[in-house]
């Protein structure tokens, strides 16, 4: 069996599954967040009744992070209906807004959207606080109402994005029905270069694929490669496995996996016990790739979709901003790519910085290079930094959303998705790129191979 074969063969109580096969699969942890929670929460108390109780309070995991920072009155009402349903069902596992249980969520948009305007519990984008508060661990199945819950296959798990009624249904049930799906394989070789990061891996396998060439597949990364990879890496692969329409990514377990987890489930006295999953001889994949890592080139996804593959250096286009942030291009490491080539320097364009998390701002504003932290070179270089770690422009949101675009623009991004409208104007270009590659095209203004910018 695969590794998600393997994985969802134990969730299933079955000695064995294989591709096709429907399952019962139990959950062990549940994830929603503002824009799904109050749907999910509706079709729960219409199903199961007013007063009824979640399956296990301890494996529901609550994180507003998207329509946060807004003066939009029903984005802020939507983080009101989450805080009543957790006092209502006493569920531990939420990161509030504000620190007042009992209170309501207000943005102040004439504090404006640089400060910070969260409580001491906020843990930003859902995907990077899992790992961080201690909720991805190897073996287990998490479910999330966000399609890029996919990210946390990184940490050895099946992780898949489901819609409401489904996760209403978990939620009353603590299980759900899934088909098993096929495998495919992505075997991994060799070590990045300077200025080819993880955002290339993904958009390489992607370009290869197409936007639809995983639909409902698994996507399994392994091979001798990965070994260079950091847990940031990894996570940044995984969660653009749904952008090749698929079902979920998976990564093997490690040393690195283990380190990681051990010590986030220590620091957050989250549950510590886990069974990572292990490959056997006997795989069968309906697709095979292999991939030399020291071969790959800084890649840039092009309007209107992940699959449209071009090698950066063999683009001029022109742009009017660029963006890094998401749970895909906000991490510390992302950011601190970011700024080795923005260092000394100043973009050309208007350009965003939104950290995925709290506790990311606190590393770009503690860490220093020399007699500046990594924050204020970002700052002395033109980046609008904001501490209000969140979604933001990633998805649009509302008018007054930091980095939203609300005009037809061309846009570099660190994001995940770049569909006509997704960061704003329904006529606006996205291009996906790695935050080294956002970084030398803020500089220039164009898109711009980041090795221009880097000296070995």
């Amino acid at each position: 069996m695969t590794l998600t074969e393997k994985l969802l063969a134990r969730a299933s109580g079955k000695a064995r599954v294989q591709a096709g096969d429907n399952i019962w699969v139990q959950a062990d942890v549940l994830m929603t967040h503002d824009v799904c929670g109050p749907g999910t929460i509706g079709v729960f108390k219409r199903e199961f009744g007013q007063t009824a109780k979640v399956w296990d309070r301890k494996k529901v995991v609550i994180i507003p992070d998207h329509y946060i920072f807004t003066s939009d009155s029903r984005s802020n009402r939507n983080v009101d209906i989450l805080r009543d349903f957790v006092r209502e069902q006493d569920l531990p596992y939420f990161y509030d807004v504000i620190d007042d249980p009992n209170g309501h969520w207000v943005f102040d948009a004439s504090k404006g959207l640089l400060k910070k305007q969260y409580g001491s519990n906020y843990a930003g984008v859902c995907h990077a606080a899992l790992p961080q508060k201690g909720h991805t661990r190897p073996g287990e199945v998490l479910f999330g109402t966000d399609s890029h819950t996919c990210m946390a296959g990184a940490f050895n798990q099946f992780a898949t994005g489901i819609g409401n009624t489904d996760a209403a249904f978990v939620l009353g049930t603590g299980k759900l029905l899934l088909k098993v799906p096929e495998s495919m394989h992505f075997r991994l070789e060799g070590k990045l270069q300077p200025g080819v990061m993880a955002k290339d891996i993904i958009l390489q396998c992607i370009g290869e694929i197409g936007f639809d060439g995983a639909t409902y597949r698994a996507m399994q990364f392994d091979g001798p490669g990965v070994a260079s990879l950091s847990m940031d890496d990894r996570m940044t692969v995984a969660n653009m496995a749904i952008e090749a329409g698929g079902k979920n990514g998976i990564f093997e377990f490690d040393a690195q996996t283990q380190a990681f987890v051990d010590y986030r489930c220590k620091l957050n006295n989250t549950k510590a016990e886990y069974q990572p999953v292990e490959r056997d001889s006997g795989e069968k994949f309906v697709y095979e790739y292999t991939l030399d890592l020291s071969k790959l080139e800084p890649t840039v996804a092009c309007h209107p979709d992940p699959g449209q593959r071009k090698l950066a250096k063999e683009m001029n286009v022109k742009l009017d901003r660029a963006y890094i942030g998401s749970c895909t291009g906000g991490k510390t490491s992302d950011f601190l790519e970011f700024a080795r080539i923005l260092n000394g320097k100043h973009v050309a364009i208007d350009t965003f910085g939104v950290p995925a998390t709290p506790e990311i701002v606190r590393d770009l504003q503690t860490n220093h290079w020399g007699d500046k932290t990594v924050w204020d070179i970002l700052i002395s270089a033109g980046v609008q930094m904001t501490e209000n770690a969140g979604c933001s422009a990633c998805l649009g949101g509302p008018v007054d959303t930091f980095g939203r675009m609300n005009t037809p623009m061309k846009c570099i991004s660190a994001t995940n998705r770049n569909f006509p409208g997704r960061m704003g104007h329904k006529e606006s270009q996205v291009f996906l790129a790695s935050p080294a590659t956002v970084a030398a095209s803020a500089l220039t203004g164009r898109i711009t191979d980041p090795r221009e910018f880097i000296t070995v």
